[in-house]
């Protein structure tokens, strides 16, 4: 790895095949991925690690802010929203070259308390093309306050497709993409600290079966866009929804966890 100014990071990765492999396994596809074979929407994410020792982290298993991404005084973050252009397909083992770059920084009050959005884009090259474009929105929040009242997801979906997780899962996919955050495995954590009903479904888990859905249903998909809306739990049933090239997922109480769009 090697770093330009705070706002800006290179790193590359060889993109091994048996890491794509596991994430297949870790989803249930059971595919097997070997040198030169296309990777799914979304692999990239297992790959382009950054991993710290324990005394850079910060008490919620993330890297420490103040690095590559600021520190805004609020403690709480998480991943809000993204948006990706697949310009051509990632392929497996194939070394691949991430460029990163923080775009913008916007500060607001909301009726949770004070946030901040931070849009980070990464521009992912192999063999000197660019493969794909990727921007990811991330939320910054104080302690406490009180949760937005969840939105309602639609019901006149063409067709859905049901998803469980557990903890299982959710440890799986924290390894594979190296997320520490506690609130993925930490069950004590996540209802102590963060306030939640349990373990907290990764909004990239959720964007990741969308993508993987959006490309069943329609195919080699160009783009995606997705934003999450309200948490899902790992005891609780998801159910992925289509209506045309707009996508969602719905919580078992009906409430709206994603929304998305695939062109």
């Amino acid at each position: 790895m090697n770093t330009a100014p705070t706002d800006t990071q290179t790193l590359t990765d060889p993109m091994d095949p048996a890491r794509a492999t596991a994430l297949a396994a870790t989803l249930g596809c059971g595919h097997s991925y070997a040198v030169g074979d296309p990777l799914p929407p979304f692999a990239h994410q297992i790959y382009f690690w950054t991993p710290q020792p324990p005394d850079a982290l910060g008490r919620d298993g993330h890297p420490a802010l103040g690095g590559f991404l600021p520190d805004l005084g609020l403690p709480r973050r998480m991943w809000a929203a993204g948006r990706l252009v697949f310009h051509t397909d990632l392929l497996a083992g194939v070394r691949a070259e991430k460029t990163s770059r923080v775009e913008s920084i916007t500060r607001k009050d909301g009726r949770s308390g004070k946030l901040a959005f931070v849009r980070v884009r990464h521009d992912i090259r192999q063999r000197q093309t660019l493969a794909v474009t990727e921007w990811q929105d991330l939320v910054y929040r104080a302690d406490g306050g009180a949760a937005a009242a969840p939105l309602q997801a639609p019901t006149d979906e063409d067709a859905s497709h049901p998803v469980d997780f557990d903890s299982t899962l959710l440890f799986r996919y924290s390894a594979l993409t190296f997320n520490g955050h506690r609130i993925h495995y930490d069950e004590t954590y996540a209802r102590e600290v963060e306030g939640y009903d349990g373990l907290v479904v990764h909004g990239p888990l959720l964007a990741h079966l969308l993508m993987g859905y959006a490309a069943a249903e329609l195919g080699r998909i160009a783009s995606f866009d997705y934003r999450a809306t309200s948490p899902l739990m790992h005891h609780q049933r998801g159910t992925l929804c289509r209506r045309g090239h707009d996508f969602w997922v719905r919580g078992p109480d009906g409430r709206l966890c994603m929304t998305a769009s695939a062109t």
